[in-house]
């Protein structure tokens, strides 16, 4: 039976989209809508739906209500949709890059570059402002993935294996490094760097939200151009050179997109691990679709991850707050497990 799609194929723009695809990002998104508003809802100071949608439109109950929802649950759950929805597109199109299911934003040292940077600030330069921390960890994650990326581009042009392991290695010496000025820092300022490493909302502001937002419509224009070379490149670079794609040119391109996302995460709210491997999964999963719209799959299903965490974190063991990166790392280690053994399964066939 064949699927129900819409398509136009001829003139400058082209497209195919399948139904069932559309269909599934709008559920995702009316899900990513609910979570939000039962995070409006829930805290020491509850409200009702009601309550909730008549304070955002200016009608709220009280002044405290208006407090509440406006300095600290609106722009938390925004901070949480917007770093998940990043995060699924880095790990979307470093899985295509790659060709590896087990692509993870990781793996190109942003977690690794964005920690060290903020905890050897954080243990050497105490006197550090705290708005320099998102730079930082952004300027962090740059370095150590154009390093990995350097490494592998030497002689091999990028191949897919050495990149991986060349990620695998930088990014291990680069955790070590952060775990020695954990370990022998103040213990004072360790314990301040271990709860952003955590990858915690929990203060994220209207900055936050205004910085997440800018990077998201500033890579928007590269995601619509990120379409066709991804469709090309997941065939295998042979395939790629042979319809006429500039295989190392494109690969590189994507690679530093995929960390440009994730860094523009990673430096507002810490590491959240799993989600850049796990929710392009979920939307391969939900609904068969192209490159263009899989990058939509996998943020519309990153930003309920993240906005889901937050608010399991907040709400499953009140008053005491768990960071959303701890409830996502939860989710997301058993599904790398099922993954891997998936893999294996397969290459035994």
């Amino acid at each position: 039976m064949s699927e129900t799609v819409i398509e136009r194929l001829d003139g400058w723009v082209t497209y195919r989209l399948p139904v069932r695809a559309l269909t599934i990002v709008t559920l995702l998104l009316l899900a990513s809508l609910t979570v939000l508003l039962g995070a409006l809802m829930s805290g020491s100071f509850p409200l009702t739906a009601w309550q909730s949608v008549a304070t955002l439109f200016g009608a709220a109950p009280s002044d405290t209500a208006t407090t509440v929802v406006w300095e600290f649950r609106f722009p938390r759950a925004l901070v949480s949709a917007l770093s998940g929805a990043l995060l699924a597109l880095s790990g979307a199109v470093l899985q295509t890059v790659t060709r590896n299911v087990l692509a993870d934003p990781s793996l190109v040292g942003v977690s690794q570059g964005a920690g060290l940077a903020v905890v050897s600030t954080m243990i050497a330069f105490p006197q550090t402002p705290i708005a320099l921390r998102p730079i930082l960890a952004f300027g962090g994650a740059l370095v150590v993935a154009a390093l990995i990326q350097w490494i592998a581009m030497r002689r091999t042009g990028g191949a897919t294996m050495r990149f991986i392991l060349t990620g695998i290695g930088v990014a291990a010496f680069i955790s070590a490094c952060t775990q020695a000025l954990l370990t022998y820092g103040d213990i004072d300022r360790a314990l301040a760097a271990l709860g952003w490493l955590a990858g915690s909302v929990h203060a994220a502001g209207w900055g936050e939200v205004a910085y997440l937002t800018l990077g998201l419509f500033a890579m928007t224009p590269v995601l619509f151009w990120a379409a066709r070379p991804l469709a090309a490149l997941r065939m295998g670079p042979e395939t790629a050179a042979g319809l006429g794609a500039a295989v190392r040119r494109d690969r590189m391109i994507l690679i530093t997109l995929s960390v440009a996302l994730a860094a523009f995460a990673v430096a507002a709210v810490g590491p959240l691990g799993f989600v850049g491997l796990v929710a392009p999964h979920v939307a391969r999963r939900l609904a068969r679709s192209g490159p263009g719209l899989h990058l939509a799959l996998s943020a519309a299903a990153g930003a309920l991850m993240v906005s889901a965490a937050d608010l399991l974190g907040r709400t499953a063991f009140a008053p005491v707050q768990l960071p959303a990166g701890l409830v996502t790392a939860a989710i997301g280690a058993p599904v790398f497990v099922w993954l891997i053994l998936r893999a294996q399964a397969r290459s035994q066939i």
